[in-house]
């Protein structure tokens, strides 16, 4: 069963010395950026070590994150990469709308994920979510998106995150990873910040260091007592059918015990 994906590790793609050592570093997924961790005068530099890095089958899940794409960059990112064997996926940042991922996927065999990062994006995040069989998953682009809103404080950005998670389950798609906490120091912030996001509905999150990894994959693994009373839901909603009340009070139904398969599939696919 491969394991779904709790860590997303971004690394630039003119460091392709950095690539390789977080090729190996555990991490879910590893995501080669040619877009914000890149400027314009390496772009082309990053376009090219990333197609020499990816010219043959990779065994972990490595996605490339392209520019966006109306920047100038965009088409030559898509011939470069889209063919190339190890490629799992590809990422389009600043998706405002379906039309944006229909031309990518209409061009390429690639599983997509889409990063919303302005309003428009948010207000379209279903039309996104919905939009073709091959996008995969949307999730939050927060640094950008806060600015669009001139956001300053973290709870400001509750709304978009929640809509962005109901906007994945409309869709059918997994529920997205959080956005990046930006002070690779700040493990304890890191740690509340991925309970909140984790409280909010989503599930697992994106990295910039590998020390943030084991973070985030304690924080959104199920604890031994959730394990614990996912199991005993489980028993009794196969000992008994219907909705009934376990000897400790708690009140179970269809909907309680699909939760609880969460729970263990999670676990059991890693």
């Amino acid at each position: 069963m491969t394991p779904f994906p709790l860590t997303w590790l971004y690394v630039p793609g003119d460091r392709p010395h950095v690539v390789a050592k977080a090729l190996a570093c555990g991490a879910d997924v590893v995501v080669i950026d040619l877009e914000d961790a890149v400027a314009p005068d390496r772009k082309e530099y990053a376009r090219a070590a990333t197609a020499d890095l990816l010219s043959e089958p990779r065994s972990a899940r490595v996605h490339v994150r392209v520019n966006a794409l109306e920047a100038p960059w965009a088409a030559a990112d898509l011939r470069a990469v889209a063919a190339l064997p190890g490629v799992s996926g590809l990422r389009l940042p600043k998706v405002t709308s379906a039309s944006d991922v229909v031309r990518v996927a209409e061009g390429t065999g690639l599983a997509l994920y889409a990063l919303l990062e302005t309003a428009l994006g948010i207000e379209h995040a279903y039309a996104i979510a919905s939009a073709h069989p091959s996008l995969r998953g949307v999730s939050l682009g927060e640094a950008d998106l806060r600015a669009d809103l001139g956001v300053r404080d973290d709870a400001g950005l509750d709304w978009c995150r929640s809509r962005v998670v109901v906007a994945a389950r409309a869709a059918g798609l997994a529920p997205p990873p959080q956005s990046v906490h930006p002070d690779i120091r700040d493990l304890e912030g890191l740690a509340a910040s991925c309970a909140h996001g984790r409280s909010l509905g989503f599930l697992g999150r994106a990295a910039i260091h590998p020390r943030q990894l084991p973070i985030i994959e304690r924080a959104y693994l199920p604890t031994e007592l959730e394990l614990e009373q996912a199991e005993t839901i489980i028993k009794a909603a196969t000992e008994e059918q219907g909705a009934q009340a376990l000897p400790d009070g708690r009140f179970i139904d269809a909907a309680v015990v699909a939760a609880a398969q969460r729970t263990l599939s999670l676990v059991r696919s890693r």
